[in-house]
């Protein structure tokens, strides 16, 4: 199939300013009212009568028990400092969380990991679960589902990354052989962009999970990819041309912030570096030698949340319900909050702050 990538890339452009007007306008009339943090206005959806404890598709995902004492006078207010959507790839339970408590949980039972989500601001969630991608209600109705078909001469396929388009359309990256990135119409089925991605030779299992990670379309309609594997983070154009590359060790995540810098997770040496477009470092930590020994994570941070006040989250999935989840830090990286809670939720890999301002499903306003 022949896919008009130039008309697409219009259609994504429109998609994005239409809804940015819509906000815009909707502000100004007294017939719509649109919040800076739409998130936080669905919240109750997820606690109405009609939402089941458990769906009938859901399996429960048990909590990783910690034998590990947790620390006293920890910095901020635990399960209070954010709401929250929240996900971990060794705990197949997605949890929604407000005012310190638990208020929504998703269960998929065994088997792959979650590693990307998005509540959109309709309240639907959007994610990745690494053998196939979709959107649900918040009363757990799944609505869309794409399971990752095996192309012959490849031993498996994967997802890690997926983010909302507008509220119709979706893109993901999965792995394989070949890997490849796709845009998907959910409301039409039809396939918008299905382009091919380099992949590393020889074409081994292994080096099929390590192909790519936390992929974003940035405000500007280009396709910002870390290679895992491969040790760069390369940004692409409506043609897949490529406008941008920065090499780096093995980065898991890389956000395009709202001042035009990329933010990097290299997970190989534990450290989040934020670089400008001529790629110079403009701000770093480095989780084994920027944490106080008494913070120090078990397992190196894999994604991060850049905040509207500068602040950035480390997530982390822990090792064996061990060391903390997830830890705040300021631009002059001070810490000023640790969540270690192996009692009330898992590992962290993913997270979405609900009252961070901005359009989820607008590519650029949510900086997770």
């Amino acid at each position: 199939m022949r896919i008009n990538k130039g008309t697409i890339f219009l259609g994504l452009m429109l998609t994005i300013a239409s809804n940015a007007t819509f906000a815009q306008k909707a502000t100004k009339t007294n017939k719509v009212t649109v919040s800076a943090t739409p998130c936080m206005d669905v919240l109750g959806l997820f606690t109405a009568a009609n939402v089941p404890a458990m769906a009938p598709e859901e399996e429960l995902a048990p909590l990783i028990l910690s034998t590990q004492e947790t620390p006293a006078n920890l910095p901020g207010k635990g399960l209070a400092q954010h709401p929250m959507l929240y996900v971990g790839e060794n705990c197949n339970r997605m949890f929604l969380v407000k005012d310190g408590q638990i208020i929504w949980t998703y269960n998929t039972g065994k088997g792959p990991e979650f590693d990307d989500v998005w509540m959109l601001s309709n309240g639907n969630i959007l994610f990745s679960r690494m053998k196939y991608v979709a959107e649900m209600t918040p009363d757990k109705k799944v609505i869309w589902k794409y399971d990752f078909r095996i192309p012959k001469g490849s031993k498996h396929t994967e997802a890690h990354a997926i983010q909302p388009i507008g509220l119709d359309r979706v893109m993901f990256v999965y792995n394989g052989l070949p890997p490849k990135l796709m845009v998907i119409n959910i409301k039409t089925g039809k396939v918008e962009v299905d382009h091919e991605l380099p992949k590393i030779e020889p074409a081994d299992s292994n080096r099929i999970h390590g192909q790519f990670r936390r992929a974003r379309v940035t405000a500007q309609g280009t396709y910002l990819i870390p290679f895992l594997n491969m040790n760069k983070v390369v940004e692409y154009d409506k043609d897949f041309k490529e406008i941008w590359k920065y090499n780096i060790n093995s980065p898991w995540a890389a956000i395009r912030l709202k001042n035009g810098n990329t933010l990097i997770t290299d997970e190989k040496d534990w450290l989040t570096r934020e670089v400008n477009t001529k790629g110079e470092t403009v701000w770093e930590f480095n989780c084994q030698t920027d944490l106080p020994a008494q913070y120090q994570f078990t397992s190196a941070p894999q994604s991060c949340t850049r905040l509207i006040n500068g602040n950035t989250i480390f997530a982390s999935r822990g090792k064996a319900g061990k060391g903390p989840q997830l830890i705040e830090v300021t631009k002059d990286k001070k810490v000023v909050w640790v969540l270690w809670d192996w009692k009330n939720i898992g590992d962290a890999t993913a997270l979405q702050v609900l009252d961070d301002p901005g359009i989820p499903e607008i590519p650029g306003q949510s900086e997770h």
